[in-house]
């Protein structure tokens, strides 16, 4: 706990006080022009990895950077994406997944999840991503199987994600945009899917 305190002492001692006219700004209101849906994992720091700023981002994570499609359930996920679609009028909708991904890592081995029941029936969520599994790369190394089906999540959970109401009403209005990434943590680069070609390529080149 000291070190987080540490860190909001830093925050308002020179961050803040460098920045209040923005923070002013977002006191009372916010409107983000991007959805930005990802895994819960600690190593995903979307700021720091796009260059965002407060404000820029209305971010919804969870285990495996799911989007809900079952009937009757009622989750934060869901309720977000409606809320950014509908009232906050996002123009650009984003699932980001992630190499070394601990939720599809469970999901190949799933004696990782022998005693956790609510992760267990959370993740069957990701089984579509088998549906969609992507081309071996090389270059993924020992985890080559590991982020083909990653990756494979990220095009499942954009079907989930056009399923959803606000999403499907919006793209017909022409005023959403839905986008698939991949962030690889060892070089820093994320993969975007190419919906005509039907695979990932460099987001930048």
């Amino acid at each position: 706990m000291d070190r987080l305190i540490e860190g909001h002492r830093k925050f308002l001692g020179e961050v803040f006080p460098e920045r209040r006219s923005h923070f002013h700004l977002l006191a009372e209101s916010q409107s983000p022009e991007y959805l930005f849906i990802t895994c819960s994992d600690s190593r995903i720091v979307p700021d720091m990895i796009l260059g965002t700023e407060p404000g820029d981002l209305f971010i919804t994570r969870n285990a495996g950077n799911v989007v809900p499609v079952s009937g009757n359930d009622v989750d934060g996920c869901t309720a977000t994406i409606e809320y950014a679609v509908d009232v906050l009028r996002v123009k650009y909708a984003i699932v980001c997944g992630h190499s070394d991904c601990g939720a599809m890592k469970a999901e190949l081995d799933h004696r990782l999840l022998q005693n956790l029941p609510k992760a267990r029936r959370w993740l069957e969520h990701v089984e579509a991503a088998y549906d969609y599994r992507q081309p071996l790369k090389p270059t993924d190394g020992e985890g080559a199987e590991l982020a083909s089906l990653i990756r494979g999540n990220v095009v499942a959970q954009l079907h989930n994600l056009r399923a959803q109401s606000s999403v499907m009403r919006a793209m017909e209005e022409g005023r959403l945009s839905v986008h698939g990434w991949y962030y690889d943590i060892l070089s820093g680069r994320i993969e975007r899917y190419d919906e005509n070609l039907r695979r990932f390529v460099q987001l930048v080149s």
